[in-house]
């Protein structure tokens, strides 16, 4: 226990510092702001009204397992910069036969606060077997899984996937979303930049793997986001933030309403 601690006070005191993320890639920053202001934000829905919503922090089926703190209602907000953007990405998997489900866009601070004091708390365990049954939870902050900023925070980062039309089923990515651990990172059984299948899975620590169709549909999606302006994350197939993002140091504290 005195080590898991040590590890969590280590963690926030350095990401105090450099103002990392683990959720995100929010850039090394000294001058951040915070702010409630809503004026630059729109409701995914009123700019791509097909898009389908399974907001996992306002439910329990999520790695805390419970909702999570500033999710007042179960829908999706953006910067006005990024929805529009989304909006082509839309348009574009539309040509190819899916829709945009989102799991999440805009994180009030509220929330990650919460995902911290769960963090710090390493007894509870609940949703292990479900989202990190292959790490002990005193990892999650040294390991960059858990951190005191998030890039959602300044409302242009989301984490969505594809589902199917002709299935009406998500589109089989090999992962969960929000998993903990190397089979969720985008170069995981293969090459992102070149959208080759390698079937490398060494870094699994238990041999997981995923098919080469599982590969392809996770880089449908990367290919779509790459196209209408957004970038990946190195460790999470499922998160996109806008390049050229209108709030890069602003943190903004309105819930999600």
């Amino acid at each position: 226990m005195k080590k898991s601690l040590k590890w969590v006070l280590a963690a926030i005191l350095f990401c105090g510092m450099t103002m990392v993320s683990c959720f995100s890639d929010t850039k090394k920053s000294t001058a951040v702001s915070v702010t409630d202001d809503t004026s630059q934000f729109v409701t995914i829905t009123d700019v791509v009204p097909d898009v389908i919503l399974e907001i996992r922090y306002f439910g329990t089926y999520n790695f805390v397992g419970t909702r999570i703190d500033g999710y007042e209602e179960p829908t999706a907000l953006l910067t006005r910069q990024a929805a529009d953007s989304l909006k082509a990405v839309s348009d574009d998997v539309k040509t190819q036969g899916y829709r945009l489900k989102i799991y999440d866009a805009y994180r009030p601070q509220k929330g990650v606060d919460h995902f911290v004091r769960w963090a710090e708390n390493i007894a509870d365990t609940l949703m292990k077997p479900y989202f990190y049954p292959d790490l002990d939870k005193s990892v999650l902050f040294p390991q960059d899984y858990i951190c005191l900023k998030s890039g959602h925070t300044r409302g242009s980062t989301l984490d969505l996937t594809l589902f199917d039309m002709a299935t009406e089923k998500e589109l089989d990515m090999g992962g969960t979303f929000d998993w903990f651990g190397p089979e969720s990172h985008p170069d995981f059984c293969g090459n992102p930049e070149t959208g080759e299948f390698t079937g490398d899975n060494s870094k699994s620590p238990k041999g997981r793997s995923i098919t080469p169709e599982q590969f392809r549909n996770r880089m449908i999606l990367r290919q779509a986001m790459l196209r209408h302006g957004f970038k990946p994350f190195d460790t999470e197939w499922w998160h996109f933030t806008l390049k050229d993002e209108p709030f890069p140091d602003t943190y903004f504290t309105f819930p999600v309403k």
